[in-house]
């Protein structure tokens, strides 16, 4: 793992963090560290003047916008309590946060996000949330994909199961970017934006 360059313009984007997903049972690191540390980046970002992204999933009360692929692990039927989509206290309170909703794991595909991105001049992002082996690691590709550098703040993400968690870390995301604690990227940040 090593953070060489966040570059100009780089943004936070942080995959899901809100009261439904957060309140599950999480791996390696506890969904209050995640949330503590993705916001501690979040402050960094602000301070600076950079764009902080906090993304949702959610879908209709009909389910109509959820995605339709037959798979052997169908969510099909799940019902949401009133509130889960909301984003953790934390991380709200800053009008200029960019907010998106997904329907999909990838918060690039489906979304407004790129646009967003790209009006701002960003060309990196630096990833935090739950889960990292869907939402932050499916977004992650999408990014690399769309050529933006990727950083990937490994101990500000977790996971339901371990060993998926791992294999993004250890295997996926050295493909799609450079990883690093989020006391390396604050570190860095505070040396290249001063």
């Amino acid at each position: 793992m090593s953070v060489t360059t966040l570059d100009p313009r780089t943004a936070l984007v942080v995959i899901d963090l809100q009261a439904g997903i957060t309140a599950m049972p999480v791996q390696p690191h506890s969904a209050a560290d995640v949330v503590a540390r993705s916001a501690e980046l979040a402050d960094a970002f602000r301070a600076r003047d950079l764009p902080v992204v906090l993304v949702r999933v959610s879908f209709a009360a009909d389910g109509a916008d959820a995605v339709p692929g037959r798979t052997e692990r169908q969510a099909r039927g799940l019902s949401f309590p009133e509130g889960w989509d909301v984003i953790v206290d934390e991380l709200t309170g800053h009008a200029q946060d960019i907010l998106v909703t997904k329907h999909n794991w990838s918060a690039l595909f489906g979304t407004d996000l790129e646009v967003q991105l790209r009006r701002r001049g960003v060309t990196q992002i630096v990833l935090t949330g739950i889960a990292t082996s869907i939402g932050v690691e499916s977004t992650a590709r999408d990014a690399y994909a769309a050529g933006y550098h990727v950083t990937l703040a490994t101990d500000a993400m977790a996971d339901a199961d371990a060993d998926a968690h791992t294999n993004s870390v250890e295997r996926i995301f050295p493909r799609l970017g450079e990883s690093g604690t989020t006391a390396e990227i604050l570190e860095l940040l505070a040396k290249t934006h001063a």
